[in-house]
């Protein structure tokens, strides 16, 4: 049970319908994550256009975005987002054993060695940020990753690591 409930999408101002109407666009519905952010209407603009700065532009293909989504998510242990980009995954047209294999062996998912390093960047960026050395920084260097491709990467981990605590914390309910 949620412990702030979302907003109905029916029941907003113009400018948060119109974000709405942007989000609907983009997913096929408004997901209970911006329902419960209309709270704070200057956040929910600022979360939305950071997910399409994020997810829906930049450098580093799509599948490698959702892939950090789903990882960061799985490491910080929030349900809803694994679910969400698991699902967008499928969308995009990975497979099952494409999706399975992003624990276990991202060779086997499809990855390049540069993306499967920026992969795991952003998770050790999320787990241990701190412990990071300069060898395993200039290693992801070395396979190719561009300055923008690695602040994208962190970029897409940060995103995650925010609306992981946040959907946690409120429990906000699964909805697709």
């Amino acid at each position: 049970m949620p412990r702030i409930e979302p907003f109905s999408t029916e029941k907003v101002d113009e400018a948060v319908a119109a974000t709405f109407a942007e989000i609907e666009g983009a997913f096929g519905m408004v997901p209970n994550l911006f329902r419960t952010y209309v709270y704070n209407p200057a956040l929910l603009e600022a979360n939305w256009n950071k997910v399409k700065a994020l997810m829906m532009g930049g450098v580093l293909d799509r599948k490698v975005k959702e892939a950090i989504a789903v990882l960061v998510s799985k490491d910080n242990s929030c349900a809803y987002c694994v679910a969400a980009h698991t699902m967008a995954l499928r969308s995009i047209g990975v497979s099952e054993e494409e999706i399975a294999a992003l624990e276990d062996d991202l060779q086997k998912a499809g990855f390049s060695s540069k993306e499967e390093a920026l992969m795991q960047f952003a998770r050790r960026a999320n787990l241990a940020p701190r412990d990071i050395t300069d060898v395993e920084f200039q290693a992801v260097r070395d396979l190719g990753a561009t300055d923008a491709e690695i602040v994208e990467a962190l970029g897409v981990m940060e995103l995650f690591t925010g609306f992981n605590k946040f959907l946690d914390t409120l429990q906000v309910d699964l909805d697709f």
